[in-house]
């Protein structure tokens, strides 16, 4: 692709998600989302392969449907309010299908099923961005109208995307469907915790921008797409498959890692409100998405699988510094001993 045409789509992937983040009116949001879809649309299909032509007609169907019924439910409410404020949900029915339209966007369950496999016919970078810049804009209007929300139904849905995003990534041999599942997962533990404490939730979004940021980047380091690959990635860079377990272990929130940080502040959250079967629903959804990103580790650093490579000593030529994942993944393994100035912020 041209360098002029990359910063142009890139531009506007990023001029999409500043208008809906600081618009306060439902149009201007709707143009943003728009621009965000099809700012994506060339970036999906640039590969110029049947899987990724099918995948990026998935996507702009579903996205499309999403964006129509948004725009449907919000000019329902405009015209019952008189407003296109934000703030001013009034009706149910626009409430619901306002609802259902954000939660197709963000891939929650039960509307989930177009992540895995639009995900799977993608080249890694795409699938980074799919999977953190374009959650942004939508989780930032869910934020915004969440305590107008019915606390039932998120907590239902998040609930349902935590059971989802176990059971779905335990058999997966892709690793590009194992990160949808995974989205899914952390995604509903952002959900259930929406509505009692929206700064937990932005903190919890943070941490798993980060952790599937550093997860996308050291793949495409290794030039891994599946377990096999992955369990070979030791041969080209040793520190590599370190990090990448250690990554694994904080998408799994297993202490002292980041991701335990935000899986134990939500707990303890639900429990103070009460909430005892979600809180144990989460948690044993917990330990079955742990159960995949510990078999991801053991493949991935316990492990030696046949190699035809005559020496296995490649990392001595290819090893390559690399400060973005440096950067990235100590982020999302070491937060944890500042985690009192963490929690003075929220």
């Amino acid at each position: 692709m041209s360098p002029y045409a990359l910063s142009v789509l890139v531009s506007s992937l990023s001029a999409g998600s500043m208008i809906t983040i600081t618009s306060n009116h439902w149009f201007r949001d709707w143009i943003g989302l728009e621009l965000n879809t099809l700012a994506i649309i060339p970036l999906m299909s640039k590969m110029h392969q049947p899987r990724a032509t099918e995948a990026t007609t998935k996507y702009f169907l579903i996205q499309s449907m999403a964006s129509a019924l948004l725009l449907f439910a919000t000019m329902l409410n405009a015209g019952y309010t008189g407003e296109w404020t934000i703030m001013n949900m009034q009706t149910p029915i626009s409430m619901l299908m306002l609802t259902t339209a954000l939660m197709i966007k963000l891939a929650i369950a039960p509307f989930h099923l177009w992540l895995p496999d639009v995900i799977q016919g993608l080249d890694l970078m795409t699938c980074l961005i799919l999977s953190t810049w374009q959650k942004i804009a939508p989780m930032a209007l869910l934020i915004q109208v969440g305590p107008e929300m019915n606390s039932t139904l998120l907590a239902l849905l998040g609930a349902l995307s935590l059971l989802v995003g176990g059971w779905g990534g335990l058999n997966q041999p892709q690793l590009r469907k194992i990160m949808a599942y995974s989205s899914i997962a952390h995604l509903g533990w952002i959900i259930i915790v929406l509505l009692y404490s929206p700064n937990l939730a932005l903190f919890n979004l943070l941490i798993y921008l980060l952790m599937t940021t550093s997860m996308f980047l050291m793949m495409m380091n290794s030039l891994s797409t599946n377990i096999n690959k992955m369990a070979s990635s030791w041969m080209k860079n040793p520190p590599l498959t370190l990090a990448i377990m250690l990554t694994l272990m904080s998408l799994g929130g297993l202490p002292p890692t980041s991701g335990f940080l935000p899986k134990w502040l939500i707990l303890e959250e639900i429990i103070k409100q009460s909430m005892i079967t979600l809180a144990t629903i989460a948690a044993m959804s917990a330990l079955l998405a742990l159960f995949f990103y510990l078999r991801l580790s053991y493949m991935t650093s316990l492990t030696t699988p046949p190699s035809p490579q005559n020496s296995k000593f490649l990392w001595q030529l290819k090893t390559k510094p690399n400060k973005i994942i440096s950067m990235t993944t100590i982020t999302s393994v070491m937060l944890l001993p500042i985690m009192p100035s963490i929690m003075n912020l929220i």
